[in-house]
Order: structure tokens, then sequence, then C-alpha cells
């Protein structure tokens, strides 16, 4: 089976996550993919294949003889979906031979347009693995499952040497809860690379410190007919603490390394008041400045308005990989070894995001991140290349021929 059409069964699988549910898995629907994977594991050969209490699936291959010295190699891909769009009912179709120009989405009204996402020019003569413009498609990251599962039929049924391969698939990484509950130690793994990326030939080990932020904000309410030295509006306080933020470290002016600020979730009344942001910065040092400026404007507030007027609560999610990776330098240089064996251009980017990779790579477990074949994730207009997912099944294989040699 290729990968790609593993992608496509496991996206008919709904795998939202949920970070209001306060359960671990936070939807039930991940579980119903981690059974299908234990099976799938099972028939490829993976004995001891499981699924934990809290959604995590592991699985071992053991060493082929005259390789069991050889360093425990991990791949690891996260079973739940972005809930920037819905995750049900997902109707991929496929694209052969794109010959350029613009893609209808099934009968959404949507376009896939290489004007908008100019990285279609590149991908002329692949097929193309699209939503119906009303879901995303769940290449993120349901793509990675299905390029190591791939890998693993394809080291079976070739019989290929490989040292100890540990293989898992956790939950939750979108709400940034991946590996809270990841079994390191039983895992088994000296390095591993996590499957999360876009492209094929990307490879990841710098990535974003993050952090998240709540603001509550308590106001006064009052008539508005005698509001007048009375009321105190949550909502326009709420204004005014954003409007304390650089308005040009947002999102939508930065790139590359520039951190940012994001709120990503405003309600209330002018009785009370949420807002929710993250921050984000490849720089320990900026990072922590950003969050000094929030706990500053959060005082600035309470000083004008009254203690106890906004609360704020800063919870760090994780922190830049490339201090864990830099000392097992071998896992980047491998990977491009990896890549231009089977015809790929290495590509090293900073990520503008995490991955579970960052987390475990400070639990111990080295582990950066590559590319799965797939584009555009978080929308209506994911899609993912065939031929590049065949590339990556490729190139895992060329890297677990690496760590079985040296």
């Amino acid at each position: 089976m290729r990968a790609y059409e593993r992608l496509i069964r496991y996206a008919q699988v709904e795998t939202t996550s949920n970070d209001s549910t306060g359960t671990h898995p936070s939807t039930p629907g991940q579980f119903d993919l981690a059974r299908m994977l234990v099976e799938e594991m099972k028939e490829l050969g993976i004995a001891d294949a499981r699924v934990d209490e809290h959604c995590y699936v592991y699985g071992t291959l053991p060493a082929t003889p005259g390789c069991e010295r050889r360093p425990a190699l991990g791949l690891i891909a996260h079973m739940d979906t972005s809930d920037a769009a819905s995750g049900k009912d997902v109707k991929p179709q496929l694209v052969e031979n794109y010959a350029g120009g613009d893609i209808p989405l099934g009968s959404s009204g949507r376009v896939l347009s290489p004007e908008v996402y100019p990285v279609l020019e590149q991908l002329s003569g692949h097929t193309l693995i699209t939503t119906d413009g009303t879901t995303l498609l769940g290449a993120d990251d349901k793509g990675g499952i299905a390029d190591i599962l791939t890998a693993v039929e394809r080291i079976q049924a070739e019989n290929l040497p490989h040292g100890k391969l540990c293989i898992g698939f956790t939950p939750d990484e979108e709400i940034g809860e991946g590996a809270d509950l990841f079994d390191v130690a039983g895992f088994g793994a000296d390095y591993a690379y996590t499957l999360d990326g876009g492209a094929a030939g990307e490879i990841e080990y710098q990535n974003f410190n993050a952090a998240a932020a709540r603001v509550e904000i308590t106001g006064v309410s009052a008539h508005p007919g005698s509001a007048k030295n009375v009321m105190v509006n949550a909502l326009t306080v709420g204004m005014q603490f954003n409007s304390l933020l650089p308005a040009a470290e947002v999102p939508e002016h930065t790139e590359g390394t520039e951190g940012f600020y994001h709120l990503v979730h405003m309600e209330g009344t002018p009785a009370a008041a949420r807002m929710d942001y993250i921050i984000r910065d490849h720089s320990r040092t900026s990072f922590v400045q950003r969050k000094d400026r929030m706990t500053q404007a959060a005082a600035f507030i309470n000083q004008t308005w009254g203690e106890g007027t906004v609360k704020l609560t800063l919870k760090d999610s994780y922190y830049n990989m490339e201090d864990r990776i830099r000392p097992h330098f071998h896992l980047i240089e491998n990977a491009r070894k990896a890549a231009e064996a089977v015809g790929l251009v290495p590509v090293t980017v900073p990520v503008r995001g995490g991955t579970d990779g960052a987390r475990l790579s400070f639990m111990g477990l080295p582990c950066p991140n590559l590319g799965t074949g797939g584009f555009n994730y978080h929308g209506e207009y994911e899609f993912a290349s065939v031929q590049q997912m065949d590339q990556v099944v490729e190139m895992l294989l060329q890297l677990i021929a690496l760590y079985a040699q040296n």
C-alpha cells in the first residue's frame, strides 16, 4: 500500500482535538484511529503494538541480526487534527497529473489557486490529494503516520536491515498536549524524528519558544444611563490591554524567526471578558521579554482601573529544541544525507510553530522534525502530493539504513 492510500483511509476518521474538555485524549474519536493503527501495526509485524489509556500508540520492531548495537531510532507522528476547520466527513479528492492552474474544491465554490499558493507551481505532473473545500484534509499529521507505516511495510516486505525501531503516535498535539503523557523511557528510543512538517526534504530543528496567556477581566456593570464614573466596561478594558502590545508584532506582520503576540479568542460582556493569546519567539531572551511585556500591561491596567480588574495567567508550552539537538547534530546531517540520496534538496528552515519533538527533546529524547509531503495545513485549502509522500518514505528508508550502518 502506498502512503497516500493510507492517508485517505485515516482521513475518514474524525480526530479533531479540543482544548476545552480537560480530558486525555481531549476527544474520543482519537481512540478510533488509535485502535485502527494498532491493528494495522500488528498486521505489519509489530507484535507489541498497543494503545494506552491516554490514547498514546506504541510499538517496536526489534533490530535485525547484526544491528542490535545500533542506536534505537524513533519515528513519531500525531493523530489529532486542528479545529481551525472541520475534520468531520472528510472527502479527499485526487487530482491526477496536475497540469497547473486552479483546482476546484468539490462543489464548495472554493478554488486552490497557484496565485494564492505558489508552491503549486513546483508540483506540475504530481498527483495531488485535496479537500472538497468544506473540511481540512488531515495530512497534518495523518500524512506523517502514513509515511511511517508505509516505510515499516517496506522494511518488512524487503527484509531490510535496521536497528531497533520505535514507533509512536500521539494524541492532542494540536492543542499543545501531545507530549504531556508520552512515556519516553518506555518508548525505548535513543533518538527520534517527528514527521509533522511540510514539503518532502524539510528538516527542522529550530522552533518557537511558546506560551499561552489568558487575560480575565472583571468589569463593573451599570445601566448606561447612569454609568458615568461607575461603569468599568470589561470589553473596553480588554481593547486597552491589547493596545499596550506592539501592533506590528502579530502573525500577519512577521516572518522567519520574528516573534509575535497572537490574540486567538475574545469573548465577554461589559461585566466580564476573557482574552486568550499565544506568545511565540525563537529567541529565549525575547520570549521572556514578551511575557514580561504582558505582565507589565496587566499591572498598568490594574493600576488604572483598580487591583483585580485583570488577572493574567501565563503558561509555557514548549521551547526551542535547537539547544537539545545541537549536541546530537548527526540527526540533521544524516537526514540531509537521506534526503539527497532520494533526489531531494534538503531544506533546513526554522519552524514558525512547534511539534511534539520540541517537548520530547526537553524530556530527554532529541527529536527534530521532517516534512511529510503535505501543504497548507489547518484549513480547507490543505493538500498533499502523492509523489512527495513516496519520496518521504524512501527518505525514511535511507535514514534507517544510515543508523543501521553507523
